[in-house]
Formats: C-alpha cells, sequence, structure tokens
C-alpha cells in the first residue's frame, strides 16, 4: 500500500493562493519597469525561482517588452540581476506566508495515524524554507523531510528530489509514494518520478484565487476556473485531481485498490 505522500509547500499546505511569490515576483519587474500580468508571473509557479525569472524572460510579450525597454532581449545576466533583487525581497516577506491551508493539519494527522509518512519538496531555496518551516511548524505542520532544488542537481520538473524523499524515508518502489501539489511543474515531478501523482486546485496557485476570492466567487463561475486547471493537470499526467488537499483520503484508497490489482502509475 502507499507509504509516503510528499508535499508541495506554497499554494498545497501553506500560503492559500500561493501569494507570496507571486507579489515578489511583480514586484521584481516592476521595478525594471516592465509590467508582467498575473497570469505570466503564475505560469511558470512551482519552478526554483531563478529558473522562474528565466521562464518569464522568456515568454515572447514579456521579452518583447524587455527589448524595447533596453534595446536587446533578455540575457543571462539580467536573469541573475533580476534574481539578486528577487531573493532579499521574498526572504523579507515569506514568514507571513506560512499558514496552513485549511483542512492540511487534519490530513497530515490522519494519514499518520495509517503509518504513512510525509515527505515535501518545493521550488523555494533552502535559504527561505529555513524560514517557512520555522513558522509553518509554530502553526502544527512539520512534515517528516524536506527536500529543496539546493539538495539536488536540478529542481523541478526533473524527479531529483522526490527520489531524495523516497530514500530518506525509505520507501520502494516510487509506486508506493503519492506526489501532491498544485503547480503544472509539481505534477510533472510526480510523474517523472514514477510516483502516483494528485494536482490540488482550490488553494493552488493555478487556480490563483484567495480564500475570500473562492468563497464569494459565483458557483457556476468557480467551476469553470477549477475546471480549466484541472484538465491542465490530467493534459501533463495527473493521475488524479482534487478540490482541496483535504480530500486526498478518498484518492489514497482508490489508489491502495489499484495497488492491490497489480496496477501501477
Amino acid at each position: 500500500m502507499i507509504q509516503a505522500v510528499v508535499f508541495d509547500w506554497a499554494g498545497t499546505m501553506v500560503d492559500y493562493g500561493c501569494f507570496a511569490p507571486l507579489n515578489v515576483f511583480m514586484e521584481v519587474f516592476r521595478k525594471r519597469e516592465i509590467a508582467i500580468t498575473i497570469e505570466e508571473a503564475r505560469a511558470p509557479m512551482g519552478l526554483l525561482k531563478r529558473d522562474h525569472i528565466r521562464e518569464i524572460l522568456r515568454m515572447e510579450r514579456v521579452a518583447g517588452l524587455w527589448q524595447a525597454r533596453y534595446g536587446e532581449l533578455p540575457q543571462e545576466a539580467d536573469v541573475d540581476a533580476l534574481y539578486a533583487d528577487f531573493e532579499p525581497m521574498m526572504l523579507a516577506v515569506v514568514h507571513q506566508y506560512a499558514e496552513p491551508i485549511p483542512g492540511a493539519l487534519a490530513l497530515v494527522q490522519r494519514l499518520r495515524e495509517q503509518g504513512i509518512r510525509i515527505g515535501s519538496t518545493t521550488g523555494y531555496t533552502a535559504e527561505m524554507m529555513a524560514i517557512v518551516t520555522m513558522e509553518a511548524k509554530k502553526r502544527g505542520y512539520s512534515p517528516d523531510h524536506l527536500v529543496t532544488p539546493n539538495d539536488v542537481p536540478a529542481g523541478r520538473p526533473y524527479p531529483w528530489m522526490m527520489y531524495k524523499n523516497a530514500t530518506a524515508l525509505n520507501v520502494y518502489p516510487m509506486s508506493k509514494m503519492v506526489k501532491v501539489g498544485d503547480t503544472v511543474s509539481d505534477v510533472q515531478e510526480g510523474v517523472h518520478a514514477g510516483a502516483w501523482t494528485v494536482g490540488v486546485v482550490k488553494g493552488g496557485s493555478e487556480l490563483g484565487m484567495s480564500e475570500e476570492e473562492v468563497a464569494t466567487c459565483g458557483a457556476d463561475i468557480l467551476q469553470k476556473r477549477m475546471d480549466v486547471v484541472a484538465t491542465k493537470f490530467r493534459t501533463e499526467g495527473a493521475h488524479y485531481v482534487i478540490d482541496t488537499v483535504g480530500d486526498l483520503d478518498a484518492v489514497i484508497e482508490l489508489i491502495n485498490q489499484r495497488i492491490e490489482r497489480g496496477e501501477r502509475p
């Protein structure tokens, strides 16, 4: 049966809507007089943050704005300069975004009662996660293991952080593990690792809505937005898509049944 679940952090277990990095990305580009959209800022979410900046600069519209402003297309030196602005700004605010998402703490308790180990991966650096883990622990969330992109040759969508979790948690084969996240890169990470992979919609970056926005949005409009996210996850290979992270229990039951029948991810 399933032995471990590896969760993403922001947008999956803490920081409903994944707003901490969003706001900093917007500000970093604004300082360079480049007006990126919320959609552009969110699109690469889940990647290592330096890679995230690089992907934004590769977007045709953003690259065009950069060329119009600075006379040439973005270079690797521009990635370095933007990240040099991003990191201290992120470190200054990330402690404000460690509140567990509703249902997350109760879910972890239920999983542990079943003997399931709790791993985690992230697009944040080790320095950022030192702050996030401390603040999340104060609020009741502390997984059994954390792997950051600093611990591996490359972050998402590569599977290396998943393999490091498997080693630390003593889980084999990878089909005994579930990856849960709120971004396309989360889904890709889980699929590439050969783990059962679950996308979470509400609270996540792909949906990009605060708790208040979700609560006040018309049911039809909200469902349409959620359907778009779910389709995106399934297109990338997610085995399951759940509305909220607290819905994971039912999915694990289904996966265990499939394992009993000899199925693999």
